[in-house]
């Protein structure tokens, strides 16, 4: 089973979120995870706010 660190760290790495990855993403968030999970999750959001890693989900419906 995935944990958020891992799909967070291949978003860095690839500098992109796709559609499959952050529905995986909701569902280990309503989990229980640990205060890494946290911080790795924090961690996309602001990359994701600074433009180092794009979203698919925001591609396909025009949202920059």
């Amino acid at each position: 089973m995935a944990r958020i660190r891992d799909l967070v760290q291949e978003a860095l790495a690839t500098g992109y979120l796709t559609v499959e990855a952050e529905d995986r993403l909701r569902q280990l968030l309503t989990t229980r995870y640990d205060l890494e999970d946290f911080n790795a999750f924090m961690a996309l959001q602001e990359a994701a706010m600074t433009g180092k890693v794009k979203q698919q989900s925001r591609e396909r419906c025009g949202i920059k």
